[in-house]
């Protein structure tokens, strides 16, 4: 009963695991799972359109990714024989919710932290100074075309702001809001809901990013027609953070589904820190331009870079400006897996329940030497940016 009330509280204690797709395997349901356990995830199909009668077959050239279970957290409490006495309900209220909210933060903060380098969308209130200034509605319409343009599932989009993005927000968009309704409850409440596409959350794991040290104008590609999930590049002269996101001159961003160019540069993820004087940077996504002219299935770019184009920060910050990237998405832009852990023998109690996608495992043991009953709740799960195009940063100042 204490396990599957653990579950419960899992599932209500942060709003950003509550939006994100959530993936329980129960192969491993008989011997349990451990660390370095995987699973395969299929991803999307894409193919490109044929004009006419004359028939054009393409193969099904169907892509996968593997998610590792690579992440056991766990919190650990000792507590009296006694309290063992409490009813559930005054039990889940002083030991396990605690327990379970702080372990679910510690995940989401994970999970966001994964994003540095898989997120490559990326929209800013900026100044003529170009300095960061907070979100206002048209940036989250921005962001919303934004998700559209990569083809991102409509319908059920998520925006998760810091708490003091939120505050800002709400204030700066509280005569926007209808029906009357919404606004009262905004009112009373201090937060939004739904508005301009997207469902709202605050969350304060929420992650701040430090921009490195390149500056525009510095950095060029060297050589032509590449693709792929490297750029090569001149010695660089500054500095690229895992998060940052980088732009090609000449390289521009395309449609998913029509394969057209949308005449704006497609933005890159910097998948790794790369120092000053490296000649490559990891990217995502990978640079897949048409060939011959005629759109091939996974595009990204209407055209490979060409050599001695600038490479270039996406936003116009000044090196190493810290900014909170708050986020759009849709939750299939991320899935978290968990499994269940294997079952230790000869203790006083142990407990294993799975409820809408997670799986947790309780196991308590008695102390002798304090007359304590000592309790571990743990889950052991694994989680992938699977669609980071189908996510983008919203960023607003860090507040001091």
């Amino acid at each position: 009963m204490i396990t599957r009330e653990a579950v419960r509280l899992w599932k209500n204690s942060n709003a950003f695991l509550q939006n994100v797709d959530m993936q329980y395997d129960d192969s491993f349901a008989v011997q349990g799972a451990k660390i370095g356990s995987s699973l395969r995830i299929r991803l999307p199909n894409d193919f490109t359109v044929t004009t006419g009668p004359a028939l054009s077959v393409q193969d099904t050239a169907e892509q996968s990714t593997t998610l590792v279970l690579a992440t056991q957290k766990h919190v650990d409490v000792g507590y009296s024989t006694a309290d063992r006495t409490l009813s559930l309900d005054d039990y889940a209220r002083r030991v396990l919710a605690p327990m379970v909210n702080n372990l679910a933060g510690a995940v989401a903060v994970d999970i966001m932290s994964g994003s540095e380098g898989g997120i490559c969308n990326f929209v800013a209130n900026q100044d003529a100074g170009n300095n960061i200034l907070s979100p206002i509605a048209s940036t989250y319409l921005r962001a919303g075309a934004n998700l559209s343009n990569n083809s991102a599932p409509v319908g059920n989009r998520k925006v998760v702001n810091s708490p003091d993005t939120q505050a800002s927000v709400v204030a700066t968009l509280s005569g926007l809001l209808n029906p009357a309704a919404e606004i009262s409850r905004q009112y009373v409440t201090g937060k939004m809901y739904d508005a301009l596409g997207f469902v709202w959350m605050e969350d304060q794991t929420t992650i701040a990013h430090t921009n490195g040290t390149l500056a525009q104008a510095s950095a060029t590609v060297d050589g032509a027609n590449q693709t792929g999930l490297t750029l090569t590049v001149a010695a660089l002269a500054g500095t690229l953070n895992q998060g940052d996101i980088i732009t090609i001159d000449g390289v521009f961003q395309v449609n998913r589904i029509t394969k057209q160019t949308l005449g704006r540069l497609r933005q890159f993820a910097v998948t790794a820190d790369v120092a000053a004087g490296a000649t490559e940077i990891p990217i995502y996504p990978a640079i897949v331009p048409a060939v011959g002219g005629q759109p091939v299935q996974y595009q990204t770019v209407d055209a490979s870079p060409a050599n001695g184009a600038g490479v270039n920060p996406a936003n116009t910050l000044a090196a190493s400006t810290q900014y909170t990237k708050n986020f759009g998405y849709a939750p299939e832009a991320v899935t978290l897996a968990t499994a269940d852990l294997e079952m230790p023998k000869n203790v006083h109690e142990a407990a294993r329940e799975s409820f809408d996608g997670v799986s947790m495992r309780m196991v308590t043991d008695y102390f002798i030497g304090t007359d304590q009953l000592i309790t571990r709740l743990d889950v052991l799960y694994g989680y992938l940016w699977i669609r980071p195009e189908w996510a983008v940063v919203v960023a607003d100042i860090v507040y001091g």
